[in-house]
C-alpha cells in the first residue's frame, strides 16, 4: 500500500498546534500581523515597508516612576525597493517565517541553528541570505523589537549560562528539581525560564544572592552558604543571560525574595548591576519583565581595600577604557543623582585600581562566605 506522507504529517501538526500556550498564540498573532502588513501593501500595489524601533541610547527613556529603562518612539523604515534596505527586509521576513514554524512545532532552537536554518544562496545569484551568525543575530533582535516579543517567546535561546542552588524546589518542563540536592554542580538554568517552562513549587528561602562568576558561586556552594543563611544562590557567568535575568525577576516579583548582587569592584561589575536593576538599552522594550528595580548591590566596594586590610597584590590598575567607562556609568540618569553611587564610582577612580571578589581570599579562603557577606547583610551595607 502506497505511503502518504502528507496525511501522516498533518494530524501531527494539528495535535501540536492544539497544545499551543496562550503566550505562543499571542506571539503567532504578532508574526501574522507583521507579515500581513507586507501582504496588504503588496496587494494594494504599494511598496512594502517595515517599521523597526531604534535600539539606541538616544531612544531609551529613564522612567523615574517605574525605575526602569523604557524604549522611546523613534523608528526606522525598512523598505523592499530601497537597495540598501532590501536585504534586511528579506532577512526579517525569512526569520519571522522560521520562528513561526518553531512555535507551531512546539520546538526551540539555538541562535546558531537559527542562522543555519535561514542560510541559503539566493536563487539566480551567488549571494547568501546571511554573511555570518552575527548578521543573523542582529536581524533576530530587530524582529524582537518589531514584534514586541522576547527572543525566548520566538522559541530561540542563546548558550545556556548560569547556575542555581538553594532552598527551593522547582518544576522544569514537568520534572521536579530539588535545588538543595544537586551536589557541587547545581541546577543549570535554561535559556527560557517563562512560567510555562519553570514553576516554583516549594521555597523556604528568604533572599537570593546573585554572584558574578561561577568560581565565586563554587565557593559559596561548597561552604553551604545557602543552607546556613536560608537563601538561593545564583550566578550569571559575567553579565547574566536573559533566562537568568527573567528567573531573578520572577523570584523577586512572584515569591517576594530580595535580590542581592555580589559583583566585582570595577566598571563591568557596576554595569552588570545596572542591567539587572534598571534593564538594558537593547531590551528596553521588555524592562518590565527583566529589570529588578529593588535589587541591591552587595559587591566589592572601593573602601574594601583598606577596611578589609588587603595587600597591594590585589590591585588591578585601571586602564583608559576602565576610566572612560566608569565616567559613562556615573552619568547614567539612575546613578547621576544617587550620592552613594557617585561616591562609589569616584572612590574607584581615586583608588586608580579595581578589585575582584576573589581578592578577599587573601584574608582566608572562606572569608567572603563566613565574615564579609554575613557582616554586610547584617549591617544592610548595600547600594540600591
Amino acid at each position: 500500500m502506497a505511503r502518504k506522507p502528507t496525511t501522516q504529517v498533518k494530524p501531527k501538526e494539528s495535535s501540536k498546534a492544539g497544545r499551543t500556550s496562550p503566550r505562543d498564540a499571542q506571539t503567532i498573532k504578532h508574526i501574522d500581523d507583521f507579515a500581513g502588513g507586507v501582504v496588504t501593501a503588496s496587494l494594494k500595489q504599494r511598496e512594502p515597508m517595515i517599521e523597526v524601533p531604534t535600539r539606541t541610547l538616544s531612544n531609551t527613556i529613564w522612567d523615574k516612576k517605574s525605575r526602569v529603562l523604557t524604549m522611546g518612539d523613534a523608528k526606522q523604515d525598512r523598505t523592499l525597493f530601497n537597495v540598501s534596505q532590501a536585504k534586511k527586509f528579506m532577512q526579517m521576513l525569512l526569520h519571522s517565517a522560521g520562528t513561526k514554524d518553531l512555535i507551531n512545532q512546539q520546538k526551540t532552537t539555538s541562535l546558531r541553528a537559527m542562522f543555519y536554518a535561514g542560510l541559503h544562496t539566493i536563487a539566480g545569484t551567488k549571494e547568501k541570505t546571511f554573511a555570518d551568525q552575527e548578521e543573523s543575530d542582529g536581524i533576530l533582535e530587530d524582529l524582537e523589537v518589531s514584534l514586541g516579543a522576547l527572543r525566548e517567546e520566538l522559541h530561540i535561546y542563546a548558550k545556556k549560562r548560569g547556575t542555581m542552588a538553594g532552598n527551593i524546589t522547582i518544576i522544569d518542563t514537568g520534572d521536579e528539581i530539588d535545588c538543595r540536592r544537586l551536589g557541587s554542580g547545581g541546577y543549570s538554568v535554561p535559556g527560557i525560564t517563562e512560567p510555562d517552562v519553570i514553576q516554583f513549587k516549594k521555597c523556604e528561602a528568604k533572599f537570593v544572592l546573585h554572584v558574578e562568576k561561577d568560581t565565586v558561586w563554587g565557593r559559596f556552594n561548597e561552604d553551604k552558604f545557602w543552607q546556613k543563611h536560608n537563601c538561593i544562590l545564583t550566578e550569571g557567568s559575567g553579565q547574566p543571560t536573559r533566562g537568568m535575568r527573567r528567573l531573578l525577576r520572577r523570584l523577586n516579583k512572584e515569591l517576594g525574595l530580595p535580590i542581592y548582587c555580589l559583583l566585582d569592584n570595577d566598571p563591568w561589575g557596576h554595569y552588570i548591576f545596572s542591567v539587572i536593576k534598571q534593564g538594558s538599552i537593547s531590551l528596553a522594550f521588555e524592562s518590565n519583565r527583566l529589570a529588578i528595580p529593588d535589587a541591591k548591590f552587595l559587591g566589592i566596594r572601593a573602601i574594601d581595600y583598606t577596611r578589609c586590610e588587603l595587600p597591594d597584590d590585589v590591585q588591578i590598575a585601571l586602564n583608559d577604557n576602565d576610566i572612560s567607562r566608569a565616567k559613562q556609568i556615573a552619568a547614567y540618569p539612575w546613578f547621576e543623582n544617587h550620592k552613594g553611587w557617585q561616591r562609589e564610582i569616584q572612590g574607584l577612580l581615586d583608588n586608580g585600581f579595581k578589585m575582584e571578589v576573589e581578592s578577599l581570599t587573601k584574608r582566608d579562603i572562606s572569608y567572603v562566605t563566613e565574615e564579609y557577606l554575613p557582616e554586610r547583610l547584617a549591617k544592610k551595607d548595600w547600594l540600591d
